[in-house]
């Protein structure tokens, strides 16, 4: 199709064709012409429908002529070189949604997910982690730290570590240049039911209608498995010949533990449920539909009125800690056994019980 013939203007080197506007109402589409360290460049300045008249036309016209203004050609250039610069760079953003590609999916990474949106996107997700200071970060903290348990704020700023490790670990950038203060937090309470609590709950656990949860918290309270282990156990994880049980850590060794003799009375009785095929599901505590559970939340608070636990009584955390205190008190478990069968990675973990085993053995002494 042959070029529209362009029409003068009473400004120089500022020319017009008739076109349409996106609307399909006539429209005049103005050009430039100027000479540029000894280049002719012709560009189009613009349209009558953007409020472009053959004036501004001429003023842009002088203002890339004295180099005011960059060239269309220096604009789009820049434009590129920023582009490749900004993929070339490896925010918090983009280092955020490669490593949650690699994660897992479930609970764990749908928590995270909201606390990145929530509390770290908008304050450093467009930074290099290099890029970071100190001051920035501690106010993120005190502002967290008003509305937030410092236990969260820990989590969220840790999740902000967990995050630029990815990036360092894998080559893709430098690291913060100073640490990341973080709250302390006391995570050393240790929870014991007594022995009439305890009945009373394993009462309520036997008569309650929902025999998932209420077999998922007996084997909490008989073989001291954390929540997470328990919401990923599958029937093959189960020897019943053998007696042991495999707790599968994501990222790190498995455990096998013992399986004693409630904790088999639980599992033999325990009804399989079938998931969304129709097929039995694989997993021992499944949630909806047979996949792996997400929560227990409301069940266990319903189990907990019933049975009267003791306020701040956390029911599957809680039942872990009442598992290691008895073993502790009975004076018939030594501190490294106990450490193996809570799978402790460090015996700093199990130390929060030495003072029930040393109280087991000054009764022992005194008998």
């Amino acid at each position: 199709m042959p070029a529209q013939k362009r029409s003068k203007t009473q400004y120089p080197g500022v020319t017009y064709i008739e076109g349409t506007s996106r609307t399909g109402k006539p429209d005049r589409i103005y050009y430039i012409r100027y000479r540029k360290n000894s280049k002719i460049i012709e560009e189009k300045a613009g349209r009558s429908s953007e409020d472009m008249t053959p004036a501004r036309a001429s003023l842009k016209r002088g203002e890339k002529i004295s180099g005011k203004q960059p060239t269309n050609k220096e604009r789009r250039q820049a434009e590129e070189a920023r582009k490749a610069e900004e993929e070339g760079r490896w925010t918090i953003g983009k280092l955020w949604e490669a490593y949650s590609a690699i994660r897992a999916p479930g609970k764990a990474l749908d928590t995270d997910k909201s606390r990145y949106q929530r509390y770290l996107s908008e304050p450093v997700g467009d930074k290099e982690p290099k890029d970071l200071n100190p001051m920035e970060i501690d106010k993120l903290r005190i502002r967290l730290s008003k509305k937030l348990s410092p236990q969260t704020v820990k989590h969220i700023l840790n999740l902000l570590t967990w995050i630029v490790n990815y990036g360092v670990n894998n080559g893709y950038c430098e690291g913060i240049p100073f640490k990341v203060k973080k709250p302390s937090v006391d995570n050393k309470k240790t929870e014991f039911l007594t022995n009439d609590q305890f009945q009373k709950l394993m009462q309520v656990l036997d008569e309650y209608p929902n025999v998932q949860v209420a077999n998922l918290m007996k084997l909490a309270a008989f073989t001291g498995i954390r929540r997470g282990g328990l919401f990923d156990l599958q029937w093959k994880d189960i020897d019943f010949e053998r007696g042991f049980i495999t707790i599968r850590n994501k990222g790190g060794k498995d455990e096998i533990l013992p399986m004693n003799d409630m904790a088999r009375k639980v599992l033999e009785s325990h009804p399989r449920e079938k998931s969304q095929t129709g097929e039995k599901s694989h997993y021992v505590f499944p949630g909806r539909y047979g996949d792996r559970r997400a929560t227990v939340q409301t069940a266990t608070k319903d189990i907990s009125e019933k049975a009267g636990l003791p306020n701040g009584f956390r029911p599957i955390h809680g039942l872990r800690h009442h598992f290691a205190s008895t073993l502790a008190s009975s004076g018939r478990v030594d501190m490294y056994v106990l450490q193996r069968l809570m799978c402790h990675k460090s015996p700093v973990m199990t130390q929060r019980y030495s003072h029930l085993h040393d109280d087991a053995l000054r009764r022992g002494a005194n008998v």
